[in-house]
């Protein structure tokens, strides 16, 4: 259902069952897949792709102009994959020259107020809680969750399946699997509440503590840990993907572990 006070361009592609409620705006270069929910006040401006069954609530702006002074007006795009939910003032950028296009993949939910910088890459099944801003070219793995009003600088990298505490000021990547906190920004621990839900086992969370024991808690520098996680522990899916993670940083990793800290915030 379309209703007549949207303004919907006769050039957009609109699949099957897609609901566009009052005063919502739909440009012309728009994709929009089957059974998607556009609310009202909902704006999809040029370079919109976006899956089926996703939502877009009041006021949410997709494909909108990036904020950065380089653009030049270069075709680019946005794109939605699948059954993700856009809350209320949500707002992502399309993409610039560098990229090409913004990304946010499916089954993920960006909470309100969120923002979603130019050519960043979001991916499945994230939770992004209100108000997290994303400069451009941030890139968070699947199955992360970013806690309310962090902030995180340009070219930063979050992990799959990590955790960020709400508040934090992200500035260096974050491993998968970690649970980061504090400012500045430090390893708190493994995410294993997250790890248990998702259907890891006990077994395998043991791993990856044991695994960021020796890189968070060593003292060893993390060139040095990390050989020696690839010298005293079996290759794993999990191992592999942290020590490629941490190797190919270009930020930095954010800080280990510190006891001191932890123990002055218990008492």
């Amino acid at each position: 259902m379309i209703s007549p006070l949207a303004y919907v361009s006769p050039k957009a592609q609109l699949g099957e069952n897609v609901t566009v409620e009052p005063f919502a705006y739909i440009a012309d270069d728009v994709v929009v897949g089957e059974g998607t929910w556009i609310g009202p006040g909902a704006v999809l401006q040029n370079g919109t792709r976006m899956g089926k069954c996703c939502q877009v609530h009041t006021a949410a702006v997709v494909a909108g102009i990036p904020q950065d002074l380089k653009f030049k007006g270069e075709y680019t795009t946005a794109e939605i994959g699948d059954y993700t939910n856009i809350r209320e003032c949500v707002t992502i950028s399309r993409g610039t020259a560098a990229k090409g296009k913004t990304v946010v993949g499916s089954h993920t939910l960006l909470m309100a107020y969120a923002h979603v910088g130019h050519d960043c890459v979001v991916g499945d099944h994230c939770v992004i809680v209100n108000r997290v801003s994303m400069a451009g070219e941030v890139e968070i793995g699947d199955w992360a969750v970013v806690g309310g009003h962090v902030a995180i600088h340009q070219f930063t990298r979050i992990g799959a399946h990590a955790m960020v505490a709400g508040g934090s000021l992200v500035g260096k990547d974050i491993p998968p699997f970690v649970k980061a906190g504090h400012n500045p920004l430090a390893f708190v621990g493994a995410n294993y509440i997250g790890l248990r839900r998702r259907g890891f086992t006990s077994e395998k969370i043991s791993e990856i503590q044991e695994m960021f024991r020796i890189l968070f808690q060593s003292g060893y520098g993390y060139s040095k840990a990390c050989d020696l996680v690839e010298a005293q522990m079996p290759p794993t899916p999990e191992r592999d993907l942290v020590l490629s993670f941490i190797r190919s940083s270009k930020r930095g990793i954010l800080k280990p572990f510190n006891a001191m800290k932890a123990k002055e915030e218990i008492e």
